[in-house]
């Protein structure tokens, strides 16, 4: 059973950045981030194929996050720059032991580890 722990959501005003860090329990082979506005689908946001470091950013992130891991990668974090209020959602990182084209193309919530999810705040 690989638990995830997160940490690292706050408030921000827009065009500032935060960090969001994900602590695995073990090893992982696909992980991702996901965020839920009020009201709204959950929605993948980045996905990084761990053993390649072969990346997939959602076109409403790209260019403003980056998943960066540490030499052990069992931690991930997402540098979120040019933060917008429209980024105000619950984050959420997601693992799992394989990967599949949804999951990674797709950004598919598709895992079966999930953690406690951190909240973002982005005032205008």
């Amino acid at each position: 059973q690989l638990q995830l722990a997160e940490s690292g959501g706050g408030s921000v005003q827009a065009g500032g950045s935060l960090r969001l860090s994900c602590a695995a329990s073990g090893n992982t082979v696909c992980m991702g981030w996901f965020r839920q506005a009020p009201g709204k689908e959950r929605e993948g946001i980045a996905t990084l194929v761990t053993e390649s470091g072969f990346e997939v950013y959602a076109d409403s992130v790209k260019g403003r996050f980056a998943i960066f891991r540490d030499s052990s990668k069992i931690t991930f974090d997402l540098q979120m720059n040019s933060l917008k209020p429209e980024d105000t959602a619950m984050y959420y990182c997601a693992a799992d032991l394989r990967c599949t084209y949804q999951m990674v193309d797709g950004l598919r919530p598709d895992y079966r580890y999930w953690g406690q999810g951190t909240q973002v705040t982005v005032s205008s």
